[in-house]
């Protein structure tokens, strides 16, 4: 993986909606240092990956897991 697990915290809020529904947000929060290394932190002049392309089998598997 691209990231280490201490690099990513996600955070869900619940609440009563103004429909009187619950309903619950996630916030997913990224180390700005974990972007950079990636070549992603908005501060930088591009957004470049600096490193290979992650092999298929990895993309194949990020997609059979998300479903």
């Amino acid at each position: 993986m691209p990231l280490e697990p201490s690099d990513i915290r996600w955070d869900l809020t619940c609440g009563i909606g103004p429909d009187g529904h619950w309903h619950g947000w996630y916030g997913v929060h990224v180390r700005a240092a974990a972007l950079r290394r990636l070549g992603l932190h908005p501060d930088q002049p591009t957004a470049v990956v600096p490193g290979p392309t992650p092999p298929a089998w990895w993309h194949a598997a990020a997609e059979r897991n998300a479903r």
